[in-house]
């Protein structure tokens, strides 16, 4: 019987034609990490990852930064993941529960080394086989895995990764299996890290990860394929309470981007504080609300998720991106939320503060979330005369359900190079959304000069 890596291989292998929608998908979804990497170049946590590894960043490493520079495919995968994942403006992936593309954007590009040439549709088709992998590495273990307290991206997010990289590498089954069970031994990540720099890393660990398991396993490296199910395997240690394991899991003719897709992120904080968000401004716009309206504001969200905004009265920026009370505030006052809502000077705006307190976060229970694999985030509004208003969101602005348009991806785009202090090039955008056109891809070529257009003032 076939091992569950085994099995994924051989499905990421197979298939070798890609529907125009599952194409186009996966184009958005690099373009929005490129823009996303970009807007994280300047954070904290790159300038200490820049810090640390200064004697091993050059002008001659085989792998192109985009904080300008290169080095090895390892350190440039760490490096450019972190920055995806920096500002917490990149896509989620339900299927992974997995900030999937800062991973698996990242650790691709990394692999176009000096060299080392490849095409748009290629890189592509790639990034497609390591998220169908990740999917099917989540299934056997998400929600529990998640809800144990793993970071999913760090873990779930590498794992599959490395099947997207080792295919890109030329790798064949039992390679790309190796990458697999090697980037298994790697896995970590505790959800307690969240609200500082530790947690942009995880996904520039991922990323790292899954770039060394495939070229270790394409150099004669291996590990067990039974990884996952054996005993003291991933789902025995990882899996938590209720894992299902992989007993049914099965391999749709449509790819897994087209029937789930990823969420791009429409606010630059938390995925868990979205679908509020969305409630709240939705409440907002229809019934007329002004801040002196407002006595009450009570979120109820799910239970990881209220796990995870775990500061109340945040003290920086970070802590602001996993703050409840913090966002809905900022977002109900300004109308939305934009990247330059996120700084030491703005989370201490008085009015910002004066309005939290009315702002209260509850949870299912337990019993009401099980069996349930998602369940709506529900605002309930109570004026001060004495009105109620409840709203509830099953899925956050930028989902399948309730995409972004082309116009709202291009200024989110153009809002994270702007946050960079970097030229707005509409230009360069709309060239990026050419990725599957281009017949040549290396850290070398037209490709990585685009992304170096957002790197010039």
């Amino acid at each position: 019987m076939a091992t569950i890596l085994r099995k994924i291989a051989e499905q990421v292998l197979s298939r070798t034609t890609f529907s125009n929608l599952a194409m186009d998908r996966a184009r958005d979804a690099a373009v929005d990490t490129i823009g996303c990497m970009i807007a994280g170049r300047g954070d904290e946590s790159i300038a200490a990852l820049t810090r640390a590894f200064h004697g091993e960043i050059a002008g001659s490493g085989e792998a192109r930064l985009v904080t300008g520079g290169s080095a090895s495919p390892s350190l440039a995968a760490l490096i450019n993941a972190t920055a995806a994942h920096a500002l917490d403006f990149d896509d989620n992936f339900h299927p992974a529960r997995a900030h999937a593309s800062a991973v698996l954007v990242p650790a691709l590009l990394a692999v176009l080394a000096s060299g080392k040439v490849t095409s748009g549709r290629r890189f592509l088709e790639a990034y497609l086989a390591g998220l169908e992998a990740q999917a099917a590495v989540g299934f056997g273990v998400n929600p529990s895995h998640y809800n144990r307290g793993w970071h999913a991206t760090a873990t779930v997010g590498g794992i599959g990764a490395a099947a997207g990289v080792a295919r890109l590498l030329g790798a064949d089954e039992n390679g790309l299996a190796a990458a697999m069970s090697l980037a298994t031994s790697f896995a970590c990540g505790p959800k307690g890290q969240f609200g500082t720099t530790a947690k942009p890393l995880h996904a520039g660990i991922a990323a790292r990860n899954a770039v060394d398991a495939a070229r270790m396993a394409l150099a004669g490296m291996s590990g067990r394929p039974d990884i996952l199910e054996r005993p003291q395997g991933f789902l025995d240690l990882f899996g938590g309470d209720d894992a299902k394991g992989w007993e049914g899991l099965t391999f749709e003719e449509e790819h897994i981007i087209e029937s789930r897709g990823v969420v791009t992120k429409r606010h630059p904080c938390c995925a868990s504080t979205h679908r509020a968000i969305d409630a709240l401004l939705d409440l907002k716009q229809e019934r007329g609300l002004l801040a002196g309206d407002i006595a009450r504001i009570v979120a109820k969200v799910g239970i990881s998720a209220a796990r995870n905004l775990a500061y109340p009265d945040p003290t920086d920026e970070m802590q602001a991106r996993f703050s409840m009370q913090y966002c809905l505030a900022t977002a109900f006052l300004r109308g939305s939320l934009s990247l330059s809502d996120f700084t030491r000077q703005e989370i201490g705006r008085p009015e910002i503060r004066q309005f939290m307190p009315r702002i209260e976060m509850q949870s299912y229970s337990a019993e009401e979330e099980k069996g349930v694999e998602r369940l709506p985030h529900i605002v309930t509004v109570t004026t001060r005369d004495g009105r109620i208003y409840r709203k509830s969101r099953l899925h956050a602005k930028g989902s399948l359900e309730a995409p972004m348009s082309d116009y709202e991806r291009k200024v989110k785009f153009m809002d994270c190079l702007h946050w960079a202090n970097r030229r707005n090039s509409e230009a360069s955008f709309q060239r990026l959304c050419a990725l599957a056109d281009f017949e040549t891809l290396s850290c070398d070529n037209a490709f990585w000069s685009l992304i170096s257009d957002g790197l010039k003032g």
